[in-house]
């Protein structure tokens, strides 16, 4: 780095050297996970991306700064889109897939020093619990995933937060990457159809929802009320709790980790 630019982070595996991480000890690795797909007319395709790495490094530097010993892996852009395969280019990943980019990163992480890893998700379409229960058995990591938007409720933060685009997504890019996002007036009104079948609508059965039958815009909930300061105090929130989290993981035994 030169001149005014930022220093590079210890505890950024894409910002390190080689002499950089031969010199550390890392104890908990934390694996950013987004999508690439169209978020509504306003915000970009990396929107979940550039969400989570984000909140991965802010929470990993307040981890950091309390002596934890974590380290933030490149974010993998790419998740399971299977049901926005008529919208152009939202790019898909087979949770089998998920599986086997898992499996195949967890050897070079358990041979040089990580003791647990943080899956975190930043993609509603993602889900590694069941991927975590098939990998858990073959290997002495600890694994772990969090969603880092059901890290903090976000009722108390937003009118309505919406599902996807919506107000706390919008907030957040407004906060963690203003200059991409456009105008909120460009952005449709993310109005999402409902089901007709009352166990769907109730949440407690489930169906892929084919997205282009739901909504026109593709995004599901109304982003016209979201402001950068809503972003922050909700990317602040979920960041310490987050930190808290990774701080306390990196001082406990894997072996020891009940009561």
């Amino acid at each position: 780095m030169t001149g005014g630019s930022p220093r590079p982070r210890p505890f950024v595996l894409g910002e390190c050297t080689w002499p950089d991480v031969g010199a550390s000890r890392f104890e908990v690795a934390i694996l950013p996970w987004g999508a690439t797909e169209a978020h509504n007319r306003h915000l970009p395709y990396a929107t979940d991306n550039i969400e989570t790495e984000s909140v991965a490094i802010a929470a990993a530097a307040l981890a950091w700064n309390r002596g934890a010993r974590v380290l933030v892996l490149p974010v993998v852009p790419f998740g399971v889109n299977t049901g926005q395969r008529d919208i152009p280019f939202c790019l898909n990943m087979m949770p089998a897939t998920q599986t086997a980019v898992i499996r195949d990163l967890l050897p070079s992480l358990q041979d040089h020093g990580i003791r647990k890893l943080v899956i975190l998700n930043g993609h509603g379409g993602n889900d590694f619990k069941q991927i975590i229960r098939e990998l858990q058995p073959s290997t002495s990591i600890v694994l772990a995933q969090a969603n880092w938007y059901q890290v903090v409720s976000a009722s108390g933060f937003f009118d309505v937060p919406g599902d996807h685009a919506g107000e706390l997504e919008t907030s957040m890019m407004l906060h963690v990457r203003p200059d991409l996002v456009r105008p909120l007036d460009s952005a449709g009104d993310g109005r999402a159809r409902t089901h007709r079948i009352s166990a769907f609508r109730e949440g407690w059965a489930w169906m892929p929802r084919p997205w282009t039958r739901v909504t026109d815009d593709t995004g599901v909930g109304d982003p016209s009320k979201s402001t950068k300061e809503k972003g922050a105090a909700y990317f602040t929130a979920v960041t310490e709790r987050l930190g808290a989290f990774l701080f306390d993981l990196a001082a406990a035994d894997p072996l020891d980790l009940f009561e």
